[in-house]
């Protein structure tokens, strides 16, 4: 089903696959002849080269630094970073940016904060320049899909889906930072990064659909790290056998391997897409050149993929649905055992319970969002559900397309009439239930969906308060099998349909009529619209030259989220509100960090005023005497106060930049870490001021509130030290090596200045 090559590999005329070993040399000679080109030759023969090469903006192909084509946000992410840019000198939007409201139009709660930020968005687009999509009208990507994407663009978006790479656009999902620095006209900088083919032969079996692929490559790639910051380069003869939607629905996984970004060979019938929607003149035909060649190669005969689901709590931990119905007692009590890793004693989460009649009962089924929200999708779904009932029990399915454009056509075509009569109920455009915002289940409950991601707390409950659900991910085609046979799990490849694959007709006039197009119209006269719960940053000091840190949390998972860093869902409703927002960091997995942290930043505030913070903390007090013991010249006014937390592999899921910045307004200095999920989580703490430390060890030489002491750390980055002595105050100082990891000259500037805000400001 899925093969992983131990090295690299050439391809030949995007048909034929040589492994880099000991005897690639004589094949290649025997298929080019003499004329066997250079590795780093070859490996300039990609369409990620080509595209990243298009978009550099300098001579290097070793550090990049490039500018994207459009940008685009949704709400819970545009507002802090119009409002960062606009701290750093914001006029008008140099580049297309679209402002969609899809991810918190159904969860506010209470008063008018939701709202207030959408005529923020809005009354921007038309100050700047920008496109505004109002609620409802469509999810932040299918948007892009339908309006903004073309063959050989470069797309950046603040959401980590941005995935556009079935229609030839390699797109990147970053913190809201780095779009702050494309909209001042700066660059996003990174090392030329390595490219991973995707070879796909076969055709998929009636019944598997796209997010069946999608799991079967995240569960063969996410634990070893195969693709983890690298481009995804889909390529060989079994595209030829895939739908756009099919290929859509795959492409948008790939956020789930930890790739940098994707790119797909294309051909006539993204060519028929982009003339459908009206853009005809955004296709250029993408293959790899006669010889290329690849860091690493994923091989998929997608003729032996089966229907799959992605048990709690993370979509590469995946499985067959055969296997699931085969072995259920075990694989149930497996996924229990695995989930106390994260969950520990603060809730007792079963599913075992579910198993009714020896076979396994769900209680809700979600068709949604960017990633199953596609109109062949709903299509197929209904078609499996035409003439049967859900039933009137526990089990209930909701879907959302992902668009009005496809929602009307649903309608016109009468899917939708068909869905319903099932039982199912049909709901407009929104992500919440990719984030925590929409379809919770009721407590112990189990839901399967065609959405996203499944980890811990996203369908919205809450561990802490003593309430947890969960979710797997599934195919639409399967989740309506299962719908059918009311809630008990079903692969679609079990049960005979009719599938009529109706074609798509994309009317625009929708779009047309209702949402903001200012690009090239920016108008400086027009006042910006600014709620109550829409507030500036606070501020932020540079970083000074010998730094206390208390450690604040101390997560030993062997992965942490952004989500669990920062909760998605209802807190959302304070995105625009830092100090706000704040209040929820961590919430889901340590209540205690909020308090800790802001003991350490009332000193620290104390210490700005130029007054001893040694008064404020009887903790901090001894930690400071203890380090005077060994550092008598130590000044307590003149001496960095913050919190730290230490995870071992932080940043996975949601480019959300809040995951960080809401560490560092409750006064956090840095991260430790034994690597770094993400590079965005990273350069969101980066981009935020923080320092992100590297502890490559399994025994921590300090614990939970302890004190770290390091010195002379503002001289350690400016002069470029990889590594960094720090200390553990314990009775005595106990020495210890932090490393900084590879830092550009603007990102250490950054770091120095305190934020980005404080970096642009000069």
């Amino acid at each position: 089903m899925i093969q992983l090559f131990d090295n690299g590999a050439y391809l030949l005329n995007g048909t034929e696959l040589i492994e880099d070993n000991a005897e690639a040399g004589a094949v290649l000679k025997s298929r080019l002849g003499g004329n066997v080109p250079d590795k780093s030759e070859a490996a300039k023969a990609t369409m990620a080269y080509s595209i990243l090469k298009n978009h550099n903006t300098t001579g290097s192909m070793e550090k990049l630094r490039i500018k994207f084509d459009c940008l685009t946000s949704h709400d819970i992410t545009f507002v802090g970073i119009i409002q960062t840019a606009r701290a750093s000198g914001l006029e008008k939007f140099p580049v297309p940016y679209v402002l969609t409201n899809c991810h918190n139009s159904l969860c506010a709660v209470g008063g008018t904060i939701n709202e207030d930020d959408h005529m923020f968005g809005l009354s921007c687009a038309k100050k700047y320049g920008g496109v505004y999509v109002p609620p409802h009208q469509a999810v932040i990507h299918q948007y892009a899909r339908e309006m903004l994407a073309g063959c050989g663009k470069m797309v950046l978006g603040s959401d980590s889906h941005t995935r556009y790479g079935a229609l030839g656009t390699m797109a990147i999902g970053e913190g809201g930072p780095e779009l702050v620095k494309q909209l001042l006209e700066k660059t996003y900088d990174i090392n030329m990064p390595k490219v991973v083919g995707v070879y796909m032969t076969g055709k998929p079996q009636p019944g598997v659909g796209p997010q069946d692929i999608a799991l079967a490559i995240i569960g063969a790639v996410f634990e070893n790290g195969y693709v983890n910051n690298k481009v995804m380069e889909f390529v060989g003869p079994g595209i030829s056998n895939l739908t756009m939607d099919y290929r859509i629905g795959i492409d948008v996984m790939t956020t789930e391997t930890t790739c940098l970004s994707s790119i797909w060979r294309t051909d006539s019938q993204v060519k028929d897409y982009l003339e459908l929607h009206g853009r005809a003149e955004e296709y250029a035909e993408l293959n790899p050149k006669a010889t290329a060649y690849y860091d690493g190669m994923i091989v998929v005969d997608l003729s032996e993929v089966k229907p799959m689901i992605a048990m709690p709590f993370h979509p590469s931990n995946t499985y067959t649905i055969e296997d699931v119905n085969r072995n259920l007692k075990d694989v149930l009590a497996d996924v229990e055992q695995r989930a106390r890793v994260s969950l520990g004693s603060k809730v007792n989460f079963h599913l075992q319970d579910k198993i009714k009649d020896g076979r396994l009962y769900v209680d809700q089924g979600v068709i949604a969002g960017c990633a199953g929200g596609g109109f062949e999708n709903i299509c197929d779904a209904a078609d499996i559900l035409n003439g049967y009932s859900i039933g009137s029990d526990e089990f209930s399915l909701s879907v959302y397309p992902a668009s009005q454009p496809i929602f009307m056509e649903l309608v016109k075509n009468g899917t939708i009439a068909k869905l319903m009569e099932t039982g199912a109920t049909v709901r407009t455009a929104f992500c919440g239930p990719c984030f925590g915002a929409g379809d919770v289940p009721a407590n112990n409950g189990f839901s399967i969906r065609h959405s996203t991601r499944n980890f811990p707390n996203r369908e919205g409950s809450k561990v802490t308060n003593g309430q947890i659900a969960s979710v797997a991910l599934m195919d639409a085609r399967s989740i309506a099998a299962t719908a059918r046979n009311k809630g008990y799990l079903t692969a679609a490849t079990d049960i005979d349909a009719n599938y009529g694959k109706p074609r798509y007709f994309f009317d625009k006039t929708i779009y047309e009529n209702r949402v903001y197009n200012g690009i090239g119209k920016a108008d400086p006269s027009v006042p910006i619209k600014f709620g109550p719960n829409i507030t500036d940053w606070p501020g932020m000091v540079p970083l000074t030259e010998d730094l206390l840190l208390r450690v604040v949390s101390v997560i030993h998972d062997p992965v942490t989220t952004t989500d669990e860093l920062i909760p998605s869902g209802e807190t959302s409703s304070y995105r625009s509100n830092p100090l706000g927002l704040a209040e929820f960091t961590l919430s889901r997995k340590d209540p205690e960090y909020v308090g800790r942290a802001k003991e350490v930043r009332a000193a620290e505030e104390i210490r700005r005023t130029d007054a001893c913070p040694m008064k404020e903390s009887e903790a901090i007090g001894n930690a400071f005497r203890k380090v005077k013991e060994y550092y008598p010249d130590l000044k307590a006014r003149a001496t960095g106060i913050g919190s730290t937390i230490y995870a071992v592999k932080p940043g996975d899921g949601s480019a959300r930049e809040q995951a960080a910045s809401c560490q560092k307004v409750l006064g956090g200095w840095a991260n430790i870490a034994r690597e770094y999920a993400t590079k965005r989580y990273r350069s969101n703490l980066i981009n935020w001021g923080m320092l992100p430390f590297l502890y490559d060890r399994e025994e921590l030489p300090f614990d939970n509130l302890d004190f770290i002491f390091i010195p002379g750390i503002r001289t350690a980055v400016e002069t470029k030290q990889t590594v960094i002595k720090a200390y553990a105050v314990k009775d005595t100082l106990v020495e210890f090596d932090l490393r900084l990891g590879e830092l550009t000259d603007d990102e250490r500037k950054i770091i120095l200045s305190g934020c980005l805000i404080n970096f642009y400001r000069g």
